[in-house]
């Protein structure tokens, strides 16, 4: 079995301490896979004077050539034929710019793996039947990343029905806070737990109007209220989550210990996990770098900075070193709920055009090529 299949494959998703060995070995044998078959990426790491040969230690990964989101949102950086991708999933977009995304069927199966193991430690699997409430887009066909995320996310427990709050209409994209209220009305009024999942800004949005409203309401045993997707463009509009956990409790009963968050990205789609101290442990198939927002530079643990992704799990894509556009903190811990893997914080963003990185030569070349 491979590095990268082992790594996959591994039975405990937060033992990064242990896996450190097999993470490097992992990410040398995706990143010799893309360089001897991306001509677009050999190029980027020959004029960055790497090889995939350097990378023999953890300090190795800091070397590693990143490329922003930004990149991906203006290019296509594929290493297997289009015709393997039997997924393909686009970004919510920065600036109407959209990041398109495919997998082949092996990185499909990492990602199985993967979401078995995180979700089981995080006990978030129930044979119980369940209805979901989905504040996000209904997925269609090469859709948002987000929407397919939501949409595997009601698959943890069988789906009685599923409800979503954004949906199309003639007049474009159709938000129905009316319509998730009058079912979070009736549904706990029921037996059969209910799960929300999707962008916590809309969340927020129905909890606070329905407080406004006076109605409280609460939902039946087992119930869940997950956030994934960020913020976005109402990042100024972002509460504290102790309000948002307060809040969900008045309004529909549901504890804080029922509240979980999810963190990724479509260009890094591994799963972070909030543990029950609201920390986004690091698992074993990624590695977190943060880095200084003038010079790039790693920072280390405590220190705020660009936060860049790395994983070896994408065979169809070199989404190796992916440097995103949040603000975030690496914290080394302890953490009160006993993981001692690293954790993630995100402060904050930052706009597009303050992020400068080494993918400004890759746009140089693929300028030069005609593409």
């Amino acid at each position: 079995m491979s590095a990268t299949g082992k790594l996959f494959s591994h039975k405990e998703p937060y033992a990064v301490a242990s896996t450190e060995e097999l993470f490097i070995r992992a990410m040398r044998e995706n990143c010799a896979f893309h360089y001897g078959r991306n001509e677009t990426y050999r190029h980027i790491l020959d004029e960055a004077g790497f090889s995939p040969e350097q990378l023999k230690a953890e300090e190795d990964l800091a070397r590693l050539p990143v490329l922003p989101t930004l990149y991906f949102k203006r290019h296509t950086l594929f290493t297997l034929p289009e015709r393997r991708l039997i997924a393909k999933v686009t970004s919510s977009g920065t600036g109407g710019k959209k990041s398109h995304v495919g997998f082949d069927l092996k990185t499909l199966w990492r990602e199985l793996n993967m979401v078995l193991g995180i979700c089981k430690y995080h006990r978030l699997w129930s044979a119980k039947p369940t209805r979901y409430v989905i504040f996000g887009y209904r997925p269609r066909k090469n859709s948002l990343g987000a929407a397919k995320s939501a949409f595997a996310f009601t698959l943890l427990a069988p789906a009685i029905s599923r409800v979503y709050a954004l949906e199309s209409s003639e007049s474009g994209i159709r938000l129905d806070m009316d319509g998730l209220k009058k079912r979070l009305i009736r549904y706990a009024k029921g037996k059969l737990p209910v799960r929300t999942m999707g962008f916590p800004a809309y969340t927020y949005f129905l909890l606070r109007q329905m407080k406004e409203e006076g109605i409280s309401v609460k939902l039946p045993k087992g119930s869940m209220i997950c956030l994934g997707g960020g913020w976005k463009q109402f990042y100024a509009e972002r509460v504290e989550k102790e309000d948002f956990y307060k809040l969900a409790h008045e309004v529909l009963g549901v504890d804080e210990s029922h509240i979980v968050e999810f963190f990724g990205a479509v260009e890094h789609p591994i799963l972070y996990t909030d543990c029950r101290a609201h920390h986004f442990h690091v698992p074993v198939y990624a590695r977190v770098i943060i880095r200084d927002v003038d010079t790039l530079a790693p920072v280390g643990y405590e220190r705020a900075g660009l936060v860049n992704l790395l994983t070896p799990a994408i065979v169809s894509m070199p989404l190796l070193s992916v440097l995103t556009d949040d603000i975030g903190v690496l914290h080394k811990g302890p953490c009160p709920c006993g993981c001692d893997a690293p954790y993630l914080e995100i402060r904050g963003r930052v706009g597009v055009k303050d992020i400068i990185t080494c993918a400004q030569g890759a746009e140089e070349f693929l300028k030069g090529e005609g593409r």
